[in-house]
């Protein structure tokens, strides 16, 4: 165990599989967000999957787990959560199966041939105010705000790599999407499928969950609302069923 934890590292348990990655505060640690996100992604065990901004490698672990799809890739721009999702890989043996890559997603052409990829999950940079933040690049700024790449190099960067008919799957915020939808309509990647996320049922969403294929026929589909919490700040059932199934 000492050899896979630095400084300011915990061990956490994912309750899939025995699995358990690597976390730092000082870093942006995985949320709900990235649990739903590999809930709602499909995968079948013949497909490669590519998970951008990686982080610690949690969704790549949290599909594997999910579907034991053929071979999952995570791209990640920042060193030392591609060092810790690395380590998190070798601790689970999945060496094989989990490949994280160091680099940026605006090159991402340069890893990866077009129209290679069957399947792409992310959970980007939600906001796009850089006020305050623009001279920052601290590990949580870059986490947050699109510092290093913005929404729409993310779904230019993805149509380019995922093949025709591919899966492109991605959680974000409601009041983007609008840009959301624009962006995925211009890169060739046809909106399918959204659900919207509600912390409790008397809230607003603050999330949502997007499912695009790539060169397909137009024919949106509005899933019923995800609520999060019951009224004494426990998961619902379908929430409790997501982290624990």
């Amino acid at each position: 165990m000492e050899n896979f934890l630095l400084d300011g590292e915990r061990l956490d348990d994912l309750h899939r599989n025995n699995y358990k990655i690597i976390q730092n505060p000082k870093y942006f640690c995985f949320g709900i967000d990235a649990v739903l996100l590999s809930s709602f992604a499909r995968a079948s065990v013949n497909e490669v999957v590519l998970d951008l901004c990686t982080g610690n490698g949690i969704i790549p672990l949290l599909v594997h787990a999910k579907t034991n799809a053929k071979t999952l890739y995570g791209l990640e721009i920042q060193k030392e959560l591609c060092n810790m999702a690395e380590r998190t890989v070798k601790y689970n043996n999945l060496g094989e199966q989990i490949k994280i890559i160091e680099g940026d997603l605006k090159e991402l052409s340069t890893f990866f041939k077009n129209s290679s990829i069957d399947v792409i999950t992310v959970n980007p940079p939600y906001s796009n105010d850089l006020s305050g933040v623009k001279n920052s690049l601290s590990e949580k700024s870059i986490a947050r705000h699109e510092i290093l790449c913005t929404l729409e190099d993310v779904v230019e960067k993805s149509s380019r790599v995922l093949k025709s008919g591919g899966r492109f799957y991605m959680v974000h915020r409601p009041q983007r999407l609008v840009d959301i939808m624009y962006l995925l309509r211009k890169y060739k990647l046809e909106p399918k499928t959204i659900r919207l996320v509600q912390p409790f049922i008397n809230k607003e969403p603050n999330m949502v969950l997007v499912e695009a294929i790539k060169c397909a026929k137009p024919m949106l589909k509005v899933l019923n609302t995800l609520i999060v919490y019951n009224q004494d700040n426990s998961f619902t059932d379908e929430v409790y069923k997501i982290y624990y199934e």
